[in-house]
């Protein structure tokens, strides 16, 4: 528990404040949700770290708290109050029903540049006020601007002048800056006087951020990423992304001018800037590309209802159809298929999946007959662009997907390429039974249960179509599954994947699925980093949209294979941009941005992906590591105890929960766990990973060394994370450690 929390006694603040529970924290402060008693009102009070304000001073402090409570504007969130209570400095803020630019960064990386140049707008309105009040904000980030009702407002206004202005030395000796270095002007890096045009630079960052999904500069620590903006350009938005204009460009780089000088004057200058670009006869702000499209699960209409796996089949085979044209923007399956059943309205989807049409559709099978409807819809005005019905013999289905995907094209003036469509107009019957079994067999695979029902499924498929290469890759696929978590011995499964994928592959040698397999296998089974890097780039070539072997690239080639933590972190990015409503996806890019040291980042991507999918057990130890990283030890212990119920005590899952429980300061209930894993490796193959891990937590740390080495022995999948995961900390430290450094690097 922090330092703060053992301030709150009684549970109060001078009286007023009933403290309710810990809603957020950083580097300077916690946050918590209270009651204030007097209005009977919910609050957000932020309380200073004790050493903090120790350094501070209670009379200062409160001094210029009490300038920056003056500000009043409608887009910035005021302060009610301040104090000190029992040496406790506090401030009171509305408890906003809402939600942080962040959190929609996260969920959906790029803004629509209508809402993007707006929201920047009213920030620079909201800087406008203030600075002619004299007061600068010093730490403008998407974790400060509050969106509600889709507006913002613009947070801790103030405090960031009252820290630097009365702390001076105070916030180095404690190791704290003013300011975030990924929205940090030159001038407030390097320590010299500012004003007003340094938040203005610190806006163009974010600006940056909401149109293209990442910020101008980035990098594997603060001090490489305010380097770089003392020698490198950010790239051109309008290279990033086609929507943008270029006058919103120029402001842009306008905004983020290396000298002050060179930015615009004021904020109100850049607001004015930014609203009149609205106006001008540039194309249409905001818009996905014409030329994009998602495909949702085709709707199951059959008698059969435990056949929809055939709905969802046909529509990815549309799907990977679509992405073999050139000039055609086609959302991730996962992405796409995340909203089967919300009858969601159609400009949200196209929103948050960046696409100006969505096609959606039916299927009906009765017998050997099927009867596949679609449809083509224009987001921006529910305008139906094209429909159709197809009534054929099952025999068919192929050439009615191609058909599909001909008439999308022509509707979207790109060209699709008839000559394969031509080559497997009409399917024997052995082939159509192929591909039901196959829809079927990869539903099973990509829910990861029951793996040795979906391998006789793809047998038979095989069997009846010896020249099914995806089968074959699923195949691989399903026996990597089986031995990563430990349902089959690796000396058994990963030959037999190894077989499949060479089938696959001399049928069709640049199959971007079995190239993926082919990559973890090298990585996690042959210890071979360098082809597992090759495997996953020629896989991406093919198919760039795979956005799981993106992110594993990212998380295990570049991350733990190369430490190429900077690409890592831009790869994962592209991963999670690329298919922004995919659980797993967002789990391992946040493990990602933890190791690159980007911990809110990181938190705010576990968090969207258990909302993304409450039973994920990566989903829930992602973020409960994260959570422990923070300090907030209740939470993380709440998910560990989630995942331990969904996974039936899964070794690495009880491990997490070691973690989470000594972060809370209880090391009897995180030896408990680690004796548990002891127990288990006697009757089960032991996982050395968890081993280690719960060691460490259990603070048996000659144990976890021993754990490290044998994990690194067996090559497993993650005990590379020893080199580089935050909460692998006091392995590193230990005396040791250096051999298994080297097993690890052989």
């Amino acid at each position: 528990m922090s330092s703060v929390r053992n301030d709150l006694h009684p549970n109060t603040l001078s009286g007023r404040y009933r403290i309710e529970r810990e809603i957020g924290a950083g580097a300077m402060a916690t946050v918590y949700l209270a009651r204030d008693l007097t209005h009977d009102r919910d609050v957000a009070v932020q309380i200073l770290r004790a050493d903090l304000a120790e350094s501070v001073g209670r009379e200062r402090f409160l001094r210029e708290i009490h300038l920056a409570a003056k500000l009043a504007h409608p887009h910035i969130l005021p302060l009610f109050d301040s104090g000190d209570s029992d040496g406790a400095l506090y401030y009171v803020m509305p408890n906003v029903q809402g939600h942080s630019l962040r959190d929609r960064l996260i969920a959906d990386r790029q803004l629509p540049v209508a809402d993007a140049v707006r929201i920047a707008s009213e920030i620079a309105a909201a800087l406008d006020h203030a600075h002619r009040q004299g007061i600068v904000h010093r730490d403008i980030k998407p974790e400060n601007i509050m969106l509600q009702d889709g507006h913002a407002l613009v947070a801790d206004f103030g405090i960031g002048k009252a820290l630097s202005d009365v702390a001076g030395d105070a916030l180095t000796q404690v190791g704290m800056s003013v300011g975030t270095p990924a929205y940090m002007s030159p001038e407030q890096a390097v320590g010299e006087s500012i004003d007003g045009r340094s938040d203005i630079y610190s806006l163009g960052c974010v600006l940056y951020e909401m149109l293209v999904g990442e910020p101008p500069f980035t990098g594997p620590t603060a001090q490489s990423v305010i380097a770089k903006r003392f020698v490198q350009t950010p790239a051109d938005v309008t290279a990033l992304r086609d929507a943008v204009s270029r006058p919103l460009a120029r402001i842009v780089h306008q905004a983020l001018a290396r000298t002050p000088m060179d930015r615009f004057e004021t904020a109100a200058d850049l607001r004015d800037a930014l609203r009149a670009s609205m106006s001008t006869s540039t194309p249409v702000q905001g818009r996905a590309p014409a030329q994009s499209i998602a495909v949702l699960p085709f709707e199951n209409l059959s008698a059969d209802k435990g056949s929809d796996y055939l709905g969802e089949g046909i529509s990815e085979e549309i799907i990977n159809v679509l992405t073999q044209i050139d000039g055609l923007r086609v959302a991730a399956r996962t992405s796409a298929f995340s909203f089967k059943g919300t009858r969601g309205d159609l400009r949200t989807i196209g929103e948050k999946l960046n696409v100006a049409t969505v096609l959606e559709g039916s299927v009906r099978k009765a017998g050997n007959r099927l009867r596949v409807t679609a449809q083509l819809t224009d987001v921006a005005d529910g305008y139906h662009l094209w429909s159709e019905r197809y009534d054929r013999e099952l025999v068919d289905v192929f050439a009615v997907q191609d058909e599909i995907a001909a008439a999308i094209a022509a509707k979207l003036q790109v060209t699709f390429d008839t000559s394969a469509a031509k080559q497997r107009a009409r399917a024997t019957p052995a082939q159509v039974e192929a591909f039901e079994l196959f829809l079927e067999a990869r539903a099973i695979v990509g829910r990861r249960v029951d793996l040795d029902r979906a391998i006789t499924l793809l047998e038979r498929v095989v069997e009846l179509d010896p020249t099914h290469a995806r089968a074959h890759a699923a195949i691989a696929e399903a026996c990597r599954l089986l031995a990563t978590f430990n349902r089959a011995a690796a000396e058994m499964a990963i030959p037999r994947a190894k077989q499949s994928i060479a089938a696959a592959l001399a049928i069709q040698p640049d199959l971007a699925d079995a190239l993926a397999v082919r990559a973890v296998i090298a990585f996690s089974f042959d210890w071979d980093a360098r082809a597992a890097v090759r495997y996953w780039e020629r896989a991406l070539a093919v198919s760039p949209v795979q956005s799981e072997a993106r992110v594993m690239f990212a998380l295990y080639g570049l991350v733990m294979g190369c430490g190429d933590i900077e690409r890592a972190a831009i790869e994962a990015r592209r991963a999670q941009l690329d298919d922004p409503r995919n659980p797993t996806v967002v789990a391992l890019a946040s493990q990602v941005y933890d190791i690159a040291g980007r911990t809110p980042e990181a938190l705010v991507a576990a968090r969207h992906s258990v909302e993304l999918e409450p039973h994920s057990i990566l989903g829930l130890t992602t973020l409960a590591m994260v959570c422990a990283e923070t300090g907030d030890a209740e939470s993380a212990l709440r998910h560990a105890r989630r995942a331990i119920d969904i996974s039936a005590r899964l070794p690495l899952v009880l491990a997490v929960a070691a973690y989470a429980a000594a972060a809370r300061g209880d090391m009897g209930r995180a030896d408990a766990y680690f004796r548990e894993i002891v127990v288990r490796s006697e009757y089960e193959p032991p996982s050395y990973s968890a081993l280690t891990l719960a060691a460490i937590a259990a603070g048996r740390m000659d144990d976890a060394v021993d754990f490290a080495g044998r994990s690194a022995d067996a090559h497993e999948l993650l005990a590379g994370f020893a080199l580089y995961m935050p909460l692998y900390a006091p392995l590193r430290a230990h005396p040791r450690f250096a051999e298994v450094r080297d097993r690890l690097r052989r």
